[in-house]
């Protein structure tokens, strides 16, 4: 029997970064605010003590931080003539598990999208015409880089990002991205202290005519006191950040700088170990009435409340609007419908630069140290004479030199014997990695729905992946693989290994956990399940953020951005929503 609960003002459906920032923003309001969260909690002091915390076999090999599949899985296939199968281990990308979520591991590159990505439909047209895209389901975001810029601001503000502003208020900044946006300030903090591979990386690319600059990083080149009173260290260069918690408080998370202040307040309520099964309908439809979750113990509970928030891994969004009839699924056939269009990804590839009299002391470093050459990311380049649209950016950070999984050697090298421990000892120290990170733009083939086959330990459809990499993104992801060859070759290396991307999206590897797209904000209700402030069409008191939100990926990382969403999600609510509680803030 299902155990009614106290009505709340609000209910947050996952305590990650998003949920956190509309936690706290609420609270400010003066609403009574509750967060369900599946996983455990975790804190810096208990859960990433300087003691054990650097533990590559228990955190990056056995992935403790991570979602398993046993608790919920997720089928995929290439396209829509195959069967979709159950990924039993999660291997192409990495989902959190617990407060502060995929945040708590992440390596802290701090990107801002631009103009041109938010109306990339709009821009593309107006630059090249329509045909430039052709194959592509593109569309623009409702928003344009102007608006976003100050939520921008807000979250970089709030993490304590270290970086140097290409242009502020529209003047050129020595040092920084040329290419980026107008911004009103600079970086809360300067760039870390490079070390030798991102500074020699720099120097090459600088021959070639490219403009590289600092990567902005979450992880703090000092000690700093963010907006909200709360301190943070300095880095430390351990080179544990990727699939780790930071001991040292300098990597930004929910733990390092809004938990602090949160868990503190007495209109603010957090629930964790319970799975929200779905969002409750009123009997039109049209209005959240709370959401049914299970604790530990498989009791159900029924949270009322007037508002709901999905706050979860954006995946995650996606299936519990599927499992709750919220919006129309997409059909890839007809093209119709909004709820799992667009799913994006990252078209990454890589290279391995070989040297015979380098030292790069690989162990210092940390997930976001080094640079980052954007002159061949999103439309910063002319595509008249090439044959895609899109781009990346060519970064060089040198994330760790954890022994068990950083074995870098060259190709033809056994696999295994003495040959292999002689050239894993001297490549070891002796070589650069830097790789492209490529847009991922939408097809109507490319999607998420609920599987038709596979269930969960509750009865409920697993989440279904449709994907693979259209052509479009490989021939760009083929041309910059082609640009970071020029680069090996101007630094005149021994050797060099360029992995380039190829057909076939296979979820096994490691590639990346920027998953984005299938509740995609945009302008016209038919083609988009949320409005430019994240709030959904069809049920005005549900809001959905987080990377569910793009309407396709850019050459960057995806946090910053969400950040800025979250921000914008929540001046909404307090400026417009709360108002009029229940009214759509955009007419359809």
């Amino acid at each position: 029997m299902t155990k009614i609960l106290p009505r709340r003002d609000v209910v947050i459906v996952g305590l990650g970064w998003t949920g956190s920032i509309l936690a706290h923003e609420l609270t400010e309001q003066g609403l009574d605010v509750l967060a369900i969260e599946r996983g455990p909690w975790r804190d810096t002091a208990t859960d990433f003590n300087i003691g054990y915390v650097q533990d590559e076999l228990r955190y990056g090999i056995r992935r403790d931080l991570f979602l398993q599949p046993r608790v919920e899985a997720m089928t995929m296939r290439n396209n829509l003539s195959q069967t979709a199968l159950p990924m039993r281990d999660y291997g192409s990308f990495l989902p959190g598990n617990g407060v502060g979520g995929a945040g708590v591991h992440w390596n802290g590159h701090t990107w801002r999208f631009w103009d041109s990505d938010f109306r990339i439909k709009s821009h593309l047209t107006e630059r090249y015409g329509a045909p430039k895209f052709d194959g592509l389901q593109l569309q623009d975001w409702g928003v344009t880089g102007e608006e976003m810029e100050p939520f921008y601001d807000r979250f970089e503000y709030l993490a304590g990002i270290s970086g140097k502003a290409g242009n502020i208020k529209g003047q050129i900044q020595e040092g920084g991205n040329p290419f980026e946006d107008v911004r009103a300030r600079d970086y809360p903090l300067p760039p870390m202290q490079m070390s030798y591979a991102p500074s020699l990386f720099a120097e090459a690319a600088r021959k070639l005519g490219y403009h590289p600059f600092p990567t902005p990083s979450a992880n703090l080149s000092k000690a700093y006191i963010n907006p909200l009173g709360i301190a943070m260290g300095e880095c430390t260069l351990c080179g544990f950040c990727e699939r780790f918690g930071c001991a040292n408080y300098s990597k930004a998370s929910a733990q390092t700088t809004i938990l602090p202040v949160l868990m503190k307040k007495k209109n603010f309520e957090l629930r964790t170990d319970s799975e929200v099964l779905r969002v409750d309908l009123d009997g039109s439809g049209k209005m959240a009435k709370g959401v049914t979750y299970v604790d530990t113990s498989d009791e159900e509970f029924f949270q009322p409340a007037d508002m709901v928030l999905l706050c979860a891994y954006g995946l995650h969004n996606v299936r519990l609007m599927l499992l709750s009839g919220i919006g129309k699924p997409y059909d890839p056939n007809s093209g119709e419908g909004a709820v799992g269009r667009n799913y994006c990804y990252q078209t990454n590839a890589g290279m391995q630069v070989f040297f015979d009299d380098k030292n790069f002391n690989p162990f210092i470093a940390s997930g976001a140290l080094g640079q980052s050459v954007d002159d061949f990311n999103g439309d910063a380049f002319d595509h008249g004479s090439v044959g895609f649209v899109g781009g990346a950016g060519i970064n060089c950070i040198p994330t760790n030199g954890r022994p068990i999984a950083m074995r870098p050697v060259p190709p033809g090298t056994p696999r295994w014997g003495s040959k292999w421990k002689a050239a894993t000892t001297q490549a070891y120290k002796s070589t650069m990695t830097y790789s492209s990170q490529g847009s991922s733009y939408p097809t109507q083939g490319n999607y998420l729905d609920l599987d038709p086959t596979y269930k969960d330990r509750f009865g409920r459809s697993l989440l279904r992946i449709t994907f693979d990499f259209p052509d479009n993104d490989l021939k760009m992801s083929d041309y910059l693989s082609d640009r970071m060859e020029d680069i090996a070759k101007a630094l005149g290396a021994r050797q060099y290994n360029n992995a380039r991307r190829k057909k076939g999206w296979d979820s096994v590897p490691y590639q990346s956990t920027h998953n984005t797209g299938g509740a995609i904000m945009g302008a016209d209700p038919k083609i988009s399940a949320v409005n430019r402030y994240l709030q959904s069409w069809d049920v005005p008191n549900l809001f959905v953020i987080g990377a569910s939100a793009f309407a396709h990926n850019a050459g960057k990382n995806p946090t910053g951005t969400v950040g800025a969403l979250a921000f914008v999600a929540a001046d909404a609510i307090r400026n417009q929503y709360l108002r009029n509680p229940g009214a759509p803030l955009v007419s359809a």
